[in-house]
């Protein structure tokens, strides 16, 4: 009976063992459709900044991650129905959405801003748009505001899958104005839409955290991604990162 029991508590160690690697493995969602902060490159690998935090903060906590591309509007769904542990997908830290999710600490904070055509007679991000229409993303915060604001003052409000898509409307002249967080219209700006439109202004009031999504139920997880985000922030692993793609704080 001695080596079967032996037998028996080396099994149970075993297979501790393996419960525990498992646990040691996170699947990490983005969207991929949001740069600088998550895109798809022409080989269909994932990058930006929310990719490189949930990368550098996967290797404080010496885990094994594997980051996949979720499609906005499906994201928050697809975390609760555990297809993956945590978004890392620059989302808006909200009362709506701490009803169904939890967050970490922001991991960096944003304004909403307006892009306008450069010839635009729009000049008030806050009250010009009565009589326009203005685009946004879908499910997102920039959606919110644009129905409970602009809409309710007579702007028309036209929501699109992606920020993208809502860009390159405006970018065709078939919307008056975009709202989106800050970052990402300026990137945009920058480049393919440089020619054609330009900042507006910030929307005053609107300063929010970006943070990490993970399951109510799963305040272990979320407590080890508030450490590790810490520690990269002291070690200097967070501005390496950042310097990548800014050149101003984003963290604040």
């Amino acid at each position: 009976m001695k080596p079967v029991l032996r037998f028996a508590g080396a099994c149970a160690l075993l297979f501790a063992g393996i419960t525990s690697a498992q646990a040691e493995t996170l699947k990490i969602a983005t969207e991929g459709a949001y740069p600088p902060f998550n895109y798809v490159d022409s080989k269909n690998q994932l990058h930006g900044f929310d990719v490189d935090i949930a990368k550098a903060l996967c290797e404080q906590m010496k885990v094994e991650c594997t980051v996949v591309a979720q499609d906005w509007e499906g994201i928050i769904p697809a975390l609760m129905a555990k297809k993956y542990d945590a978004v890392v997908a620059s989302m808006i830290n909200t009362e709506e959405r701490r009803k169904k999710i939890a967050f970490t600490n922001h991991y960096y904070k944003t304004p909403l801003s307006v892009a306008v055509p450069k010839d635009s007679e729009i000049t008030d991000a806050q009250t010009d748009f009565k009589g326009y229409t203005v685009g946004a993303q879908s499910s997102s915060t920039q959606a919110i505001y644009a129905e409970d604001v602009y809409g309710k003052a007579g702007a028309d409000v036209k929501l699109y899958p992606t920020l993208d898509e809502a860009n390159a409307d405006l970018a065709a002249g078939r919307l008056d104005g975009v709202i989106a967080d800050k970052f990402p219209l300026l990137e945009w700006l920058g480049k393919a839409g440089k020619d054609c439109c330009k900042i507006l202004g910030d929307v005053k009031g609107t300063t929010a955290d970006a943070s990490i999504a993970v399951r109510k139920e799963d305040e272990a997880l979320r407590e080890r991604l508030n450490k590790a985000l810490d520690e990269i922030v002291a070690n200097g692993t967070y501005q390496k990162i950042s310097s990548k793609y800014f050149d101003f704080d984003i963290y604040q």
